[in-house]
């Protein structure tokens, strides 16, 4: 009994079925119903045109039951990129396709294997996701995700894909791979062995920086789903001081400030939980 308390069985709902996604809480070792995820529609992603069609394609593709990649979104940061993969999903859901989302967090990837092991026996599809995904000098924790996404001999589940989003596109720090480079007897294996990772990914989905128009763009589209009563025109000047101070121009710098904007003007913003 005190070996359970301190490591407890894997814990499953017993239904897969009800419920939009699902949360890894590797402490207490059990899978967490959410059953309505905090979403904005992709109609209000703005700048990120051909991003939003690859990932909703290759999750359509997935959904519908066919063969579909794996998934990195890297890139600047505050660009949309887990924003975009809920967005994703809801748009599934809204168009009929039932395929739940599982978030499972960067520190316990080790655990996939046993997650796996019991999504494959449902008839439901699943997107697994880590957010954020990246590794330390010191981590070798990317050698088992290898073996994850690549599926062993048993190869992957065909009703699950894994997303990713990261602010660098091989999941390595630049110094870590330049270390390899110049301490190793064979510099290009070693540099292979560490940049391996991303390629399990098939689909690679960069995400940038972007101009003040596109910011002033995501301005407009938030007023107007949220029906802000402000002059447009005086809104997107305060919003360009905004970023100015902010020193980024970026979809996470927008929402920041229509929350502030919001908040002067005593309204509270209710996020899009319907799709």
């Amino acid at each position: 009994e005190a070996l359970e308390r301190i490591a407890p069985s894997y814990q499953f709902p017993d239904n897969l079925e009800d419920a939009q996604g699902y949360i890894w809480e590797a402490q207490l070792r059990k899978l967490q119903k959410i059953e309505k995820i905090e979403r904005l529609p992709l109609s209000c992603l703005e700048g990120i045109e051909q991003q939003k069609q690859q990932l909703l394609e290759n999750s359509r593709s997935f959904a519908k039951g066919l063969i579909a990649n794996n998934a990195l979104l890297w890139g600047a940061r505050g660009t949309g990129k887990s924003s975009l993969l809920k967005a994703v999903h809801g748009q599934l859901l809204s168009e009929g396709l039932d395929c739940a989302i599982i978030e499972v967090q960067r520190e316990d990837i080790q655990d996939l294997p046993y997650i796996m092991q019991v999504l494959k026996q449902s008839n439901r599809r699943f997107i697994l996701f880590c957010d954020d995904l990246a590794f330390e000098e010191a981590d070798s924790g990317y050698k088992s995700l290898k073996a994850v996404l690549e599926g062993g001999l048993s190869g992957r589940p065909d009703n699950i894909v894994f997303y990713a989003t990261s602010n660098r596109r091989h999941l390595m720090p630049r110094q870590m791979i330049d270390n390899e480079r110049g301490s190793a007897i064979n510099p290009s294996e070693a540099i292979e062995e560490k940049i391996s990772l991303s390629d399990r990914f098939g689909l690679w989905i960069g995400f940038h920086s972007i101009g003040q128009e596109t910011y002033l763009n995501m301005i407009e589209t938030y007023v107007a789903f949220y029906k802000l009563p402000v002059d447009l025109k005086q809104v997107k000047s305060e919003a360009l001081t905004w970023c100015i101070g902010r020193g980024h121009r970026s979809g996470r710098t927008a929402y920041q400030f229509i929350i502030n904007l919001a908040s002067k003007l005593g309204i509270t913003l209710k996020p899009n939980t319907d799709q």
